[in-house]
């Protein structure tokens, strides 16, 4: 009786659809998926279950407060950045061509440095107030009326102006590429610009309006610093209530939870508007609408409508972090300033060539594997994306932490040596969030 011929192990694997892109692949979507699944199991078999408790106390403000700044901001940063894009797209004015990239600076500033410079800049003891008291012989503030600048208003403010940009970019894409057939017909039924905008430009710049919009309120739901600093309960300052004041590792990771299905959420619509982005430019001729020269007083209101922002969201904070610095020269030599800096470089750089090399064997996978895996799992893997910081920080800090003190452990017993805390000791669980 003939035999069958043997199959190898790597024969096996292909026919399977295994081979190394899709065990790339499969790692890689391993390590995004520990956090989330780590706080999905926390939340589900908490030590101390005290839902019940943050339904009936936090839980419905920090929501409220929540949706409130997402959506103040959203909206915010929806018609600063579709007006700014409109004015760039169509126009010609004095300073149009520097402003159309100075439009993108706010995203070099963290949010949280645009609130410690407009705190700075507003409080009691800053420049403003103390000018003013000067102006009007005020001794005191008691005597004058000046807005709270720790607020829910300030905060939605500072993160309107630090996340615009978001939109500007998807929206000057979409005006630019909106065919001229369209414009010169609402011209030759005498519509004006405004017309022109409200009923052609914006309606087909829409969905791409909506992308930027939802990552704008993605990245407002992950913002923590600002809201901190205002004072402002959200659903991330929550988190770290609950987790490292009450010591409640389950609470947080429940919290965390409500703040993935949030994300869940406005991931869904981002993708939704991205689908829908192009539709206006489907016909094989297509001619870009000519740009309008703007002189005089339009010119002029075009150029501060479009450098408002840049100075809000750049301008400002870079001007008072550069005033602190030049008065405090002798501190660019402090050690512990040099440490600080190395390492920001240490980990960013390491970061981003992980990062990179994950991307691009993800991308390649998709591209040269066989198998279906790698395109399947590629959407999962950019959930780590949207994932709110607070979020990865349960989700990592606890099973490495776990990991950490195991493999310690038992170095300990077999050999009496304390190697400490290997991961969650040094960069490495912030290189891997």
């Amino acid at each position: 009786m003939q035999s069958s011929p043997k199959v190898l192990p790597k024969q096996q694997m292909a026919k399977f659809g295994f081979n190394g892109w899709t065990l790339w692949a499969l790692y890689i979507t391993g390590l995004v998926m520990v956090p989330i699944l780590t706080v999905a199991t926390l939340a589900l078999f908490p030590t101390e279950n005290i839902w019940p408790h943050l339904l009936n106390t936090t839980l419905p403000r920090y929501f409220r407060t929540t949706v409130s700044l997402m959506v103040s901001v959203g909206l915010g940063a929806a018609v600063v950045g579709t007006v700014t894009a409109w004015l760039i797209a169509r126009y010609r004015f004095v300073g149009a061509g520097w402003l159309e990239w100075a439009l993108l600076m706010p995203l070099a500033i963290p949010a949280y440095v645009g609130a410690y410079a407009l705190v700075d800049l507003l409080e009691y003891a800053g420049p403003v107030q103390t000018a003013l008291r000067g102006m009007f012989g005020w001794e005191t503030a008691r005597d004058y009326w000046f807005p709270e600048i720790r607020s829910f208003p300030a905060a939605c403010f500072v993160l309107t102006f630090a996340l615009y940009p978001y939109v500007y970019l998807l929206a000057r894409a979409a005006f630019r590429d909106q065919s001229s057939a369209s414009d010169d017909v609402a011209k030759s039924l005498g519509r004006g610009a405004f017309a022109r905008f409200w009923r052609i430009g914006l309606p087909l710049a829409r969905p791409a309006i909506a992308a930027g919009a939802a990552i704008v309120m993605m990245e407002t739901v992950n913002d923590f610093g600002t809201v901190d600093y205002f004072a402002v309960q959200t659903l991330t300052t929550g988190i770290f209530s609950v987790w490292l004041q009450s010591g409640n590792a389950g609470g947080a990771a429940q919290l965390a939870c409500v703040i993935l299905a949030v994300i869940i959420v406005l991931v869904s619509l981002e993708k939704s508007a991205r689908r829908r982005m192009k539709f206006f430019n489907l016909s094989t001729w297509h001619r870009g609408v000519e740009k309008t020269q703007l002189t005089g007083r339009r010119g002029v209101i075009a150029f501060t409508l479009c450098a408002l922002p840049v100075v809000i969201g750049f301008v400002i904070p870079t001007s008072v972090l550069g005033w602190h610095a030049l008065n405090h020269l002798d501190e660019w030599t402090n050690p512990a300033l040099i440490k600080a800096l190395l390492n920001t470089l240490r980990v960013a750089t390491i970061a981003a060539l992980i990062t990179v090399f994950a991307g691009v064997v993800m991308v390649y996978g998709v591209r040269l594997s066989r198998s279906e895996t790698p395109k399947r799992l590629l959407p999962i893997t950019s959930i780590g994306y949207a994932a709110p910081g607070a979020v990865l920080g349960v989700g990592i800090l606890i099973p490495l932490a776990w990991f950490d003190n195991r493999l310690a452990d038992g170095i300990w017993e077999l050999t009496g040596y304390d190697i400490g805390l290997i991961l969650t000791g040094t960069s490495a669980a912030i290189i891997y969030a």
